[in-house]
């Protein structure tokens, strides 16, 4: 069997091909901007936050994942922030200092307190028989 010659030159794979279009599209602008002024643009994660109604501030998990280290301080900061996969809420994440208000739990009592009295009539026990009684 004959060898194949090795070529002159090696074929690139288009991922470590990189065009002058592609390079100069991708070089940012830029910027004067002085910290602690209005002027400051605001992070690319606030961009990323929408509000959603009965949910609040919500974000996409790939806007999440590419943001991540934005989003933690933005948290960190106290913001509530929903992530959601397919626009549905998967998980909240909150501030570890954050302590929501709790329901308290009233208990049974309270509820029994607050029924009218029973004045007579067939009890609940007459009733679910008379309603077996008459399926026959």
């Amino acid at each position: 069997m004959k060898k194949k010659p090795a070529p002159l030159y090696r074929k690139k794979s288009l991922r470590d091909v990189t065009t002058r279009d592609h390079i100069g599209g991708v070089k940012a602008s830029a910027t004067t901007t002085l910290r602690g002024t209005d002027d400051e643009t605001e992070p690319s994660v606030v961009r990323e936050l929408t509000e959603l109604p009965g949910v609040g501030h919500t974000i996409s998990v790939r806007a999440a994942k590419a943001h991540l280290s934005g989003l933690l301080e933005e948290v960190a900061a106290g913001r509530e922030v929903v992530i959601t996969s397919d626009g549905v809420p998967k998980a909240r994440l909150v501030p570890m200092n954050h302590h929501r208000e709790r329901k308290v739990f009233t208990g049974t009592w309270e509820h029994l307190a607050s029924m009218p009295k029973w004045n007579g009539g067939p009890t609940a026990e007459e009733l679910i028989r008379e309603d077996r009684d008459s399926r026959g």
